[in-house]
């Protein structure tokens, strides 16, 4: 290969690489790997521990996190919540955070019992919801908007069906599930502790921010 080919090879190179310098000057976030949008959340309204409702207005313009338990649980939930409350205290004072917890098992988990719940985990008071509600609208978030268990296992009566999750779903401030977590992992909770300032430092979406369905044309 001729020298001045090699010229303007090098030429073109630095040329392209002075480039990207200057646009993550000129333009913010420019080059940075952003997390993919994964679904869109549907409207909802459950009950949360004090017996006020919560729908997706309540969380609009936040960043939280989603999951599912239920109070009865002797196995992975402890440890779940346990790592969730690590969660909790590095962002309880955040006002533009929030946690909601749902239950699998409404039929035994009443507003009285996850308010017992919340206290025992000196949750109480704070951005953190424990939220119940019908049996088959639960599961349908569980499934559709957060992406926790198969939309596969919506089959046969909801009464025959259980959720057992140990998965965290974490939604941007425009209804968007981000990123899934092992609740179980001690770094992939770390990872989702990381995660939430780049989330809380995004601005909302020009689009809707919650979908009245599982896709949305306008992320």
């Amino acid at each position: 290969m001729k020298k001045s080919t090699w010229f303007y090879l090098l030429f073109f190179a630095v040329l392209f690489v002075g480039f990207l310098f200057a646009m993550t000057k000129v333009l913010p976030g420019f080059g940075e790997v952003k997390m993919p949008v994964l679904s869109y959340v549907k409207p909802f309204h459950f009950l949360d521990q004090d017996g006020r409702p919560i729908s997706e207005r309540d969380v609009q313009g936040k960043v939280y996190v989603a999951e599912y338990f239920f109070t009865t649980c002797p196995g992975i939930c402890p440890k779940m919540n346990r790592n969730m409350k690590l969660v909790f205290d590095q962002y309880k004072t955040e006002p533009g955070f929030m946690i909601l917890s749902h239950s699998v098992d409404p039929g035994t988990d009443s507003v009285a019992r996850m308010k017992s719940y919340a206290d025992s985990l000196g949750v109480n008071g704070g951005n953190w919801r424990f939220l119940t509600g019908s049996k088959d609208s639960l599961y349908e978030a569980a499934r559709v908007s957060y992406l926790l268990d198969d939309p596969r296992n919506n089959n046969g009566s909801i009464e025959d069906q259980f959720i057992h999750t140990q998965f965290f779903a974490l939604v941007d401030k425009s209804g968007r599930v981000r990123r899934i977590y092992d609740g179980l992992k001690k770094d992939e909770v770390e990872s989702l502790i990381k995660d939430i300032p780049e989330l809380l430092k995004e601005k909302e979406s020009g689009g809707p921010r919650f979908s009245n369905g599982l896709f949305n044309n306008n992320p």
